[in-house]
């Protein structure tokens, strides 16, 4: 499967413009990654401090997962009628707000409640950011949205090291003001150098966006997509959220700072991402699937070895097998949608993110019964 190709109508952006816009995407993906799982190398450290249960502090992840489910869909029909910039640039500012609140929770219950929020206008962002890709860079599509993911990449690498050392250092508080300082300036930036959407066709009112959501419920292929989604993040936040309770106890008794260096895996994919784009332009979905298929499996296996190296190899290999689909299924979306992309991106974003939640939950049940061996095991995401 090749990338869409432009229409003839339209006209290349200078090169200069190009990288500009590039860096705006990377920035707007890589500032909304800083909070979405943020709290993971947390975990056991809430654990203590708000005498919780995994399953309980577990909530801190699967509270913002739940909350950009709801959320994606009323966003993606906003967008189709409002415009692309126009929502993601203040969805950004938004974000920084329950994360600089977060900082004064008191309870467990206030922080799952300002991570809640701080869901709600996380799909201002990476849904209608999908759409626009798609129909601003349609001749390089998979080079811009392998740039978009490889910055969530970063971005959520970035979160969660920092918030794992901060909290070492200071406390967790300090983390949350932290990122919320970086959410702003990341939100100037993208105001100044994400250009305006030139091939933005809005619909007529919010009524027909929603017809054009009904209509992509009865494409199978886009619901196929959407079900892909599901299980990526599925066993992305799986596997992300329960190895923190196993890194933590014996024999490797890792720090929340030590755990928040564990994601420098994530790096990785900043390498493996754009990889994957210029792969997916060439060969194909279906190899690109199978690809990614064989890097989760491989890495989760290293996974229930002893050896903590063996261990972090096992997470850089699966994360970066993960964000091969990931990059595959964002690019197939835009290209099965066809029309509305902003809505079919919402619908794709609730499927995503649903994933995310019912991963932080039911993998709760896994990890209780057979530890870190059954967490892996229900975390393999199924061939596409």
């Amino acid at each position: 499967m090749s990338a869409i190709v432009a229409p003839a109508t339209r006209t290349a952006r200078p090169e200069k413009s190009f990288e500009l816009a590039i860096f705006a995407v990377m920035v707007a993906g890589a500032c909304t990654f800083l909070n979405v799982y943020c709290t993971q190398p947390l975990l056991p450290l809430f654990q203590r401090f708000f005498h919780a249960s995994e399953i309980e502090v577990s909530m801190t992840v699967g509270a913002i997962t739940l909350a950009v489910a709801l959320m994606a869909p009323v966003t993606g029909m906003i967008a189709e009628t409002v415009g692309r910039k126009k929502i993601i640039v203040p969805a950004l500012f938004a974000l920084a707000v329950p994360t600089l609140l977060a900082a004064t929770s008191q309870s467990l219950h206030a922080l799952v409640f300002w991570r809640f929020a701080q869901g709600l206008f996380v799909p201002g962002v990476i849904a209608v950011m999908m759409a626009y890709i798609n129909e601003e860079f349609a001749d390089r599509v998979g080079t811009v949205m392998s740039a978009y993911v490889a910055g969530t990449v970063f971005g959520g690498f970035l979160g969660r090291f920092l918030v794992g050392v901060i909290a070492a250092r200071w406390n967790w508080r300090a983390a949350f003001v932290t990122l919320g300082i970086l959410d702003l300036f990341g939100a100037l930036a993208v105001r100044q150098w994400l250009p305006l959407a030139v091939h933005f066709v809005p619909a007529q009112h919010v009524f027909k966006s929603a017809r054009d959501t009904w209509g992509h419920l009865r494409n199978p292929r886009l619901l196929a997509i959407c079900g892909l989604g599901f299980t990526v993040l599925f066993s992305l936040v799986g596997v992300f959220t329960y190895v923190n309770f196993y890194l933590a106890r014996p024999p490797f008794n890792l720090t929340p700072a030590e755990l928040g260096g564990i994601f420098f895996v994530y790096l990785l994919g900043c390498v493996v991402t754009p990889l994957a784009g210029r792969f997916l332009d060439r060969h194909g979905f279906r190899r690109t699937m199978l690809l990614s298929l064989g890097m989760c499996l491989g890495g989760l296996l290293l996974t229930l070895a002893s050896a903590l190296v063996l261990v972090i190899a096992g997470l850089a290999i699966f994360s970066s097998g993960i964000f091969v689909s990931q990059s595959a299924a964002t690019v197939l979306m835009g290209q099965v949608a066809g029309r509305a992309r902003s809505a079919a991106a919402g619908l794709y974003v609730t499927f995503y993110y649903a994933g995310g939640s019912v991963g932080a939950a039911l993998t709760a049940w896994f990890w209780l019964k057979g530890g870190w061996p059954g967490s892996a095991s229900v975390c393999l995401p199924p061939p596409a």
